[in-house]
C-alpha cells in the first residue's frame, strides 16, 4: 500500500511488542473489543497534558474550586476533537464549547431552583443534547460529551450568582483547549488517515507473513478453533475502519484523500490475493513453495508500497513477472498478476480508483433515522433516571459519575453496550486500584498535580487504542483531580462503585427501551453463508470485477458479523445447545469465501475469460 507521509517520521514496526499486541487484538476483536496499537497518538497526549496543566495550576494557585470546571472543560474539549478535516473539527469543537457553557449554567441553576431537580433536569438535558447532536454530521461525540457535562452540572446545584462562575470557568477551559488545538498546537488533520492506512498494512503483512512461514505445514483453520479466520477478520475490520475515517474527508480537495482511496482499492486487491492463498493453504492446493513465494511477494508489496523508489518498483515488478512465469497453477498465476496490478496502481499518482468510502449500505431513511434518534435519547434519559434512583437507594456520594457511565456505555446496539459495559467495569476496577496506590508516592501537592498532567497525556494518547485501558487511566485522572479540588475520603472506591452501577444501569436501559438485538445467531450465520454464496456465484457467472469486489466485501462483513455474534451475549446462550452446528456452518462459510477467491484469481489467468489485470484490480 502507499504509505502516506508520516507526521512522526517513522513507521510502525511489524515485530516485537506491537506485533504481539496486534495478535492479542485479533482475539479481542472476536469479542467486539478493539485493540489498535497503530492509533497510539503521542502528540495528542502531550497536547492534552498542556491543556490540563494550565487550568490546573490556576485552580491550585487561586484556591478557587470553581476553576476545577476549567480543568474538566479543557480535557473534555480535547476528547471532543474528532478525526476529520480542519473545518469539521473547528465546527464541532466550537459547538461543544458553546453548548457546554450553556448546559453548565442551565443545569446547575435549574437543579438549584427545583427541589430534587436532578431527577428531572438531568435526564431532560441529556435527551435534548442527544437529540440535537444526532442532527449534526459526525456529531455523536459532541452529543455524548454534552450529555456528560449535563449530568455533572446537575450534580452541582447552585443559585445563579454561583452558577455563572461555573459556566465561565467551563468557557475559559474549553476556549483555552480550542485555541491550543486549532491555533497554537495544530496536529495534521490527515493524521487519522495515515494511522488507519498503517493499521491495514500491518494486518495485511501479518496475514502474508503467517502464510509465508507456513510452508507445507497444516493451516490452523483446516479445523475449527477459537480464533478461526482471525487474519481474515482482522484485515476486513481494519479496511472498514479505514473507510469510516475516509468518509469524513469526502469533498476535500487533497491529494492525500485520493491516495487514501487508492490505498483502499490496493488493500482490497491484496486482501483478495491473500484470501485465495489462505484457502489454498487450508486445502493444500498446489505446490507449497509457490504458495510461500506468493505470500512473500505480497508481504514485500505491503511493506514497500509507495515507499519503493522507481528502481525498486521496477525490481518488484520484475520479480513478480519472473515468479509468474514459473507458476504451475492458474490460481497462483492470477494472484501474481493481481499483485502486479497493485504495483501499477500504486506507482501511478494520477490513478483514482472509484471506491465506495461508506462503511455500510447507505444512510437510513429520514423517518427511521428520526425514530432512532428519539429512541437513543429516551434510552439515555431513562438510564440516567435509573441511576439517580439507585443513587438515592444506595446513598452514592457521586451520582453524576454513575450517570456519566450510563451515557458513555449506553448504545442502541445490545452487543456494543454489553462489551462496553464489561470494559468500563474492568477499566474502573483497575483505575481505582491505581488511584488508591498513588498517595503512597507522597511529595505533598506537587506530586498529585504532576501525576494528573501525566495521566492526561497517557489517557488522551490511548483513547483510540483500547477502551478498557482508556477508562483505567481516565478513572485515575478524575479521582486525582477530584481529590485535589474537592478533598474527601473514599473517592477512588466511590468511583469504582459508581461506574459499576452506571454500567449495569446502561445495560438494563438497553433492554428496557426498544432494544436492538439484531438478527439471532442462526440467522446471522445463514446471512453470512448466503453472502458468501453470492460472492461465489458472481465469480462463476463472470460478473464484472466491480460487482465481484462489492459481493466480496459484503461477504466479508457478513462473515465477521456472524463470527462476533457467536461470542456475544446472545451467542453464549445459543451455543449451550447448538455449538457444533454453528461452528461447522461458520467454517463452511469461510471456505466458501476462500474458494470463491481462488476461482476469481484463476479467472484472471485466462485472457479469454477477462483476464485484463488492470481492469480486474481497479
Amino acid at each position: 500500500m502507499t504509505k502516506l507521509p508520516d507526521a512522526e517520521g517513522r513507521l510502525v514496526h511489524r515485530y516485537g511488542l506491537t506485533r504481539e499486541v496486534r495478535r492479542l487484538g485479533r482475539r479481542l476483536e472476536l469479542r467486539a473489543v478493539s485493540l489498535i496499537p497503530e492509533h497510539l497518538n503521542r502528540a495528542e497526549g502531550y497536547r492534552a497534558a498542556l491543556a490540563v496543566a494550565v487550568p490546573l495550576i490556576l485552580a491550585i494557585a487561586t484556591g478557587h474550586v470553581a476553576w476545577g470546571w476549567a480543568v474538566y472543560a479543557a480535557f473534555w474539549t480535547c476528547l471532543c476533537d474528532t478525526p476529520g478535516p480542519d473545518r469539521l473539527r473547528r465546527r464541532l469543537l466550537a459547538i461543544f464549547m458553546a453548548s457546554g457553557t450553556a448546559i453548565v449554567l442551565i443545569g446547575s441553576w435549574a437543579a438549584w431552583l427545583v427541589p430534587q431537580g436532578s431527577l428531572l433536569i438531568g435526564p431532560l438535558l441529556v435527551f435534548i443534547a442527544t437529540l440535537c447532536a444526532a442532527r449534526l454530521p459526525f456529531g455523536g461525540l459532541v452529543g455524548t460529551l454534552s450529555a456528560v457535562v449535563a449530568v455533572v452540572a446537575v450534580g452541582f446545584p447552585h443559585p445563579l450568582t454561583m452558577a455563572v462562575p461555573l459556566a465561565m470557568a467551563f468557557l475559559v477551559g474549553a476556549a483555552w483547549s480550542y485555541l491550543l488545538m486549532t491555533v497554537f498546537w495544530r496536529i495534521d488533520a490527515y493524521d487519522p488517515l495515515r494511522r488507519a492506512g498503517r493499521a491495514v498494512s500491518a494486518r495485511l503483512s501479518d496475514m502474508a507473513e503467517y502464510l509465508a512461514e507456513l510452508g507445507d505445514g497444516p493451516h490452523r483453520d483446516a479445523r475449527w478453533h477459537g480464533d478461526h479466520a482471525e487474519h481474515r477478520r482482522a484485515v476486513r475490520l481494519a479496511i472498514e475502519r479505514f473507510r469510516e475515517v475516509l468518509i469524513r474527508y469526502e469533498g476535500e480537495a487533497s491529494g492525500l484523500v485520493t491516495a487514501a482511496r487508492r490505498d483502499i482499492a490496493a488493500a482490497e486487491a491484496m486482501f483478495g490475493v491473500l484470501l485465495a492463498l489462505d484457502q489454498a493453504c487450508i486445502d493444500r492446493w498446489g505446490p507449497a513453495g509457490e504458495r510461500a513465494a506468493l505470500a512473500n511477494a505480497c508481504r514485500r508489496v505491503v511493506a514497500g508500497g509507495g515507499l519503493l523508489s522507481g528502481a525498486a518498483m521496477a525490481e518488484a515488478r520484475g520479480t513478480l513477472q519472473g515468479l509468474r512465469a514459473n507458476l504451475t497453477q492458474d490460481v497462483f498465476w492470477g494472484c501474481a498478476a493481481a499483485l502486479e496490478g497493485v504495483l501499477d496502481m500504486l506507482s501511478d499518482p494520477n490513478a483514482a480508483p472509484v471506491v465506495d468510502p461508506a462503511p455500510g449500505g447507505g444512510a437510513a431513511p429520514p423517518a427511521d433515522r428520526s425514530l432512532a434518534m428519539v429512541s437513543q435519547g429516551l434510552r439515555q434519559a431513562g438510564g440516567v433516571v435509573g441511576v439517580y434512583l439507585a443513587s438515592a437507594a444506595f446513598g452514592l456520594g457521586y451520582p453524576y459519575w454513575a450517570a456519566m457511565a450510563v451515557i458513555v456505555v449506553l448504545q442502541g446496539d445490545v452487543r456494543v453496550t454489553w462489551s462496553r459495559c464489561l470494559e468500563r467495569i474492568a477499566g474502573s476496577l483497575l483505575g481505582g486500584a491505581l488511584a488508591l496506590a498513588l498517595p503512597l508516592l507522597g511529595g505533598g501537592a506537587i506530586v498529585p498535580a504532576l501525576a494528573a498532567v501525566a495521566l492526561a497525556a497517557v489517557t488522551m494518547a490511548l483513547r483510540s487504542v483500547n477502551y478498557t485501558v482508556f477508562v483505567m487511566f481516565l478513572t485515575t485522572l478524575f479521582v486525582l483531580v477530584t481529590d485535589m479540588l474537592h478533598p474527601a475520603i473514599g473517592i477512588a472506591s466511590a468511583r469504582i462503585v459508581d461506574n459499576v452501577i452506571g454500567s449495569i444501569a446502561a445495560m438494563l436501559a438497553v433492554f428496557a427501551f426498544r432494544p436492538d438485538f439484531g438478527l439471532p445467531l442462526p440467522r446471522r450465520i445463514a446471512a453470512g453463508i448466503a453472502a458468501n454464496r453470492r460472492y461465489g456465484e458472481a465469480v462463476t457467472q463472470g460478473e464484472p470485477s466491480a460487482v465481484i469486489e462489492a459481493t466480496r466485501r459484503a461477504a466479508g462483513r457478513a462473515s465477521v458479523d456472524a463470527e462476533i455474534a457467536l461470542h456475544d451475549l446472545g451467542g453464549w446462550l445459543h451455543r449451550l445447545t447448538h455449538r457444533q452446528a454453528d461452528v461447522a456452518a461458520l467454517q463452511d462459510m469461510r471456505n466458501l469465501a476462500g474458494r470463491a477467491a481462488m476461482a476469481w484469481h484463476a479467472r484472471m489467468a485466462d485472457p479469454r475469460r477477462g483476464g485484463d489485470v488492470t481492469r480486474t484490480v481497479t
